[in-house]
């Protein structure tokens, strides 16, 4: 598990093919690896990977197939910069949101405005997904926790303030980058949980006839 809040950026440094997925080496910057062991998980672009090699200042994750097809790492090549992240421990600040590291799917910037000293972004999301981004709820992208603004369809705005686009990778995101997206944990159990046994039956979204036969409506 993650908070969202990212350490340092660094950049993939080698891709290895191996039959039919790969393996990264990401060098790591200013993130400290000291007490990271094998096999402890790392938030790379929003990604939680495995380290399977360390060295003092990079690691190796293998990547596979599922995760190549669902986020952004499927295009990454050897300078790509990633924001990166250390798992929780029990006495890590919880600064951001619950982040599992799991993507959902991929975004892409179709706005950047300066706003004060702050940008504003708006990101569409795949339709899929839009249903889990509320107006002041939380969103990952590309690892970073963020709040969102405004939500119209599947666009929603967030805004950046200058630490934030000093220290990851989205002060260098433009119209058309596109971002890994990881909603609320909690959206997507809710959903779950309020659908009870139809979830194992169906595989269609909350509906108002749902709500309204679990109590949400009166």
């Amino acid at each position: 598990m993650f908070t969202g809040i990212i350490l340092a950026v660094g950049k993939i440094s080698a891709i290895e093919q191996k039959a039919g997925d790969c393996r990264l080496t990401i060098a790591t910057g200013k993130l400290p690896l000291n007490g990271v062991v094998l096999g402890d998980s790392i938030a790379v672009n929003g990604v939680c990977l495995t380290a399977v090699e360390l060295g003092a200042n990079h690691f190796c994750a293998d990547v596979s197939n599922e995760t190549l097809s669902r986020t952004t790492l499927n295009t990454a090549t050897v300078g790509t910069p990633v924001n990166l992240e250390l798992a929780l421990t029990p006495t890590t600040r919880l600064g951001g949101h619950i982040v599992s590291g799991h993507v959902d799917g991929i975004g892409m910037v179709t706005e950047k405005q300066a706003d004060g000293r702050s940008f504003r972004f708006k990101f569409k999301a795949p339709d899929n997904l839009a249903k889990y981004i509320a107006e002041k709820g939380s969103i990952c992208i590309n690892g970073i926790s963020l709040t969102v603004n405004e939500v119209n369809g599947s666009v929603f705005s967030v805004n950046i303030v200058p630490h934030t686009l000093k220290e990851t990778t989205l002060g260098d995101a433009a119209v058309g980058t596109k971002v890994n997206l990881e909603v609320d944990l909690l959206a997507r159990y809710l959903e779950r949980l309020i659908k009870g046994d139809a979830a194992a039956k169906s595989c269609g979204g909350v509906t108002e006839e749902l709500l309204q036969k679990s109590g949400f409506f009166g």
